[in-house]
């Protein structure tokens, strides 16, 4: 009896034993069909075509394979860049009319706004080589073409003149290159640096010569951008007018041509905040100003 009672619980034990086993072998395989499943994107990505004529300018792109696949890459990098292409969308709303105008004014072809996204996403950032505002002047240049840098000002953070700066430099480029993609190219790298590579290769094209990375990318991330940006809805932006970061609100122009002890006592005098005075006029970059001879327009939003 007591050999019966042994071999029964023997015997049980095993079942239970391969019970829990087959268990944990269907969980774990359940587990893994399930987490293999999850990995499955419901998604759709496509290559973009680019069967068409391609324009910056008023310049034609070639239409060889390599400029082709420059392109491409361009093209699919910021149109799968979906955080930074819909930010740029809407700053676009607010800024390009200011951009458009001037540059229109100043005779250079409205596509360069988009050398703006490219080098500021239309932000006022610094670089690591100290290059500031949306055109990227370095402190140099900025003061060549008429900015006013010191602690107290930055005109490179001003939207209008500092536009109006970089119109007047890509003019520049455009008389000695003789191309707008050129003038470009030249922008990115610098004319000195540009002019050297073109003697030293022989060659008279941005396309045919062999550059950095980023100056090989540069003219044809101007041309993604003017394709996407122009286009949205093509490329699977969709944004409602109200989406789009509005122009800031009507403004009128104080006259300063006296010293400013403190902008904060200045902008509660005209019933605003401090940050309201720094958003209408960023390039006031310290909290005072100390006026010599020059003369100021201070931006005052309507209240």
């Amino acid at each position: 009896m007591k050999k019966l009672s042994f071999y029964y619980l023997l015997i049980s034990g095993l079942l239970g034993t391969i019970f829990i086993f087959s268990s944990y072998a269907s969980n774990h395989v359940d587990k893994e069909t399930f987490a293999e499943e999850d990995r499955t994107l419901p998604q759709i990505i496509k290559a973009i075509s680019l069967d068409r004529t391609v324009t910056f300018a008023g310049e034609v792109l070639p239409k060889t394979q390599d400029a082709r696949e420059r392109l491409d890459r361009e093209m699919s990098v910021n149109a799968y860049w979906h955080s930074s292409t819909l930010l740029n969308i809407k700053s676009a709303n607010r800024y390009f009319p200011t951009i458009e105008r001037i540059l229109a004014e100043n005779g250079v072809p409205t596509d360069f706004k988009y050398l703006a996204v490219a080098e500021s996403n239309l932000r006022n950032v610094v670089s690591s080589s100290q290059a500031k505002g949306f055109w990227q002047f370095r402190k140099l240049a900025a003061k060549e073409f008429g900015l006013e840098v010191n602690d107290e000002v930055d005109e490179r953070y001003h939207l209008e003149k500092s536009t109006k700066a970089a119109a007047q430099y890509l003019t520049q480029l455009y008389k000695r290159f003789g191309s707008w993609f050129d003038a470009a190219a030249a922008y990115n790298i610098g004319p000195t640096s540009y002019s050297k590579i073109k003697k030293r290769q022989g060659e008279n094209s941005y396309f045919d010569l062999n550059l950095t990375d980023e100056t090989s990318r540069y003219v044809f991330r101007l041309i993604a951008f003017k394709e996407i940006m122009s286009n949205p809805d093509v490329f699977g932006f969709y944004l409602d007018h109200g989406e789009k970061y509005q122009p800031l609100p009507e403004f009128f122009e104080v006259k300063v041509d006296k010293s400013v002890d403190n902008w904060g006592a200045f902008a509660r005098r005209y019933g605003i905040s401090y940050r309201e005075l720094k958003i209408f006029n960023p390039w006031l970059i310290d909290n005072k100003l100390t006026v010599i001879k020059n003369t100021y327009y201070i931006k005052i939003p309507k209240k």
